[in-house]
C-alpha cells in the first residue's frame, strides 16, 4: 500500500485511493469487517457489535418486512450487503432494501452488487450506537451520491428513528416513508421503546 501505514485507523474516514482500499477490504485478516469508500477516502469498520446495536439491528429488519408484508408491499432485504461502483463508492450498511418493482431485480447467486450493473437499493438502514456523527455526516452523502430512494438512521443511544428522502442529489427529513408508503416513523420509534420493556415477539404482536 504506497501511502497507508501498514495498521491502518479503523472506524474513521482516512485518505485512500480506490486500489488502497480494495486492498485493505479484501484482506483476509477483515474478513469481518465493514468496508466504505467515498471522495478518496475510506472507513473500514471492525468495531465489535454489541447487545444494544444487534438488537435494534433484529427489530427493524422484522417491523419493516412484517409492515411489507401487511401492506403486500413486495420486498427483497438485505442484511451487511456489499454496494460497490468501481473506483468511485462502496457501502455496506447494516440493512437494506429492494421494494416495489425493484423487489426482484437482483438474481440469485449475485455476490457483491455491482451499480454499474443494478439499481441501488430503494432503502438503506444504518444502524447507529457509536457512529451516529458519521451516520448523518459522510454516509449520508455517500448514499445521496449513491442514488437511494430513503434513507434511515436507527440511533440506538436516544431511541430515535432520523429518516431522509434522498432526491436531486441531495436529501431532507421526513416523518413518514415515502417507500413503504403509509408507514410513519413515529411507529417505528414506538416499536423501539417497546423493546426497552419488553421482548421482541411482544413487540411485533
Amino acid at each position: 500500500m504506497s501511502n497507508l501505514q501498514t495498521k491502518i485507523a479503523t472506524d474513521t474516514w482516512i485518505p485512500a485511493t480506490w486500489d488502497e482500499y480494495i486492498q485493505e477490504i479484501e484482506n483476509p485478516a477483515r474478513e469481518k469487517a465493514k468496508g466504505y469508500y467515498y471522495n478518496g477516502k475510506m472507513r473500514i469498520e471492525i468495531e465489535a457489535i454489541g447487545s444494544d446495536h444487534s438488537r435494534d439491528h433484529t427489530i427493524i429488519i422484522v417491523t419493516a418486512s412484517s409492515y411489507a408484508a401487511i401492506k403486500n408491499i413486495p420486498m427483497n432485504g438485505k442484511d451487511n450487503c456489499t454496494y460497490r461502483k468501481t473506483n468511485f463508492n462502496e457501502a455496506q450498511p447494516d440493512v437494506s432494501y429492494y421494494v416495489g418493482e425493484n423487489a426482484d431485480v437482483i438474481p440469485w447467486g449475485t455476490s457483491i452488487i455491482n451499480l454499474d450493473n443494478y439499481p441501488p437499493p430503494n432503502l438503506v438502514i444504518e444502524v447507529a450506537n457509536t457512529s451516529l456523527a458519521d451516520d448523518k455526516g459522510e454516509k449520508r452523502l455517500l448514499y445521496e451520491e449513491l442514488g437511494v430512494d430513503e434513507y434511515w438512521i436507527i440511533d440506538v443511544r436516544n431511541v430515535q428513528v432520523i429518516a431522509f428522502a434522498v432526491e436531486n442529489g441531495g436529501s431532507r427529513k421526513i416523518t413518514q416513508s415515502l417507500v413503504l408508503p403509509g408507514l410513519a416513523i413515529s411507529v417505528l420509534e414506538e416499536a423501539f421503546r417497546r423493546t426497552r420493556q419488553m421482548n421482541q415477539s411482544q413487540v411485533v404482536a
